[in-house]
């Protein structure tokens, strides 16, 4: 490899990391609307709920307490066979309450129309 190709190298990106890099950018931006499936976040808040991948999806949130403590919460929703699991702040999966499964899959289908409804416009406006 020549001193030029050393150089250079790293500017050009495969179609693999390119490919990567665009599915990075829309986890990101269809938490922060997923952030919003519940209500508007409070200002010092950042909220986050995404599909991570076919069985995975993600609650993120983090705030600052009344004495000023910063808290953060990560709850991974994990479907499997068997039903619907939880776990929070890295402990063990738990089965979700049938109250919660609803609650889940209330969110994921908000989240659906939300994410569509911010997606049509530019699928339109590219046609």
């Amino acid at each position: 490899m020549s001193v030029f190709q050393k150089i250079f190298r790293p500017l050009t990106k495969s179609q693999a990391e390119l490919d990567a890099e665009a599915y990075r950018r829309a986890i990101r931006e269809t938490a922060k609307v997923g952030g919003r499936v519940f209500g508007p976040i409070p200002t010092g808040t950042r909220r986050e709920f995404f599909c991570l991948d076919e069985r995975t999806w993600v609650w993120h949130e983090e705030w600052k307490g009344e004495n000023g403590k910063q808290h953060i919460r990560t709850t991974r929703y994990d479907i499997r066979p068997q039903g619907f699991f939880k776990a929070q702040n890295n402990q063990p999966y738990q089965p979700l309450t049938l109250h919660e499964a609803q609650n889940f899959l209330a969110a994921i289908n908000r989240f659906a129309e939300m994410v569509n409804a911010e997606m049509e416009p530019l699928l339109r406006s590219r046609s």
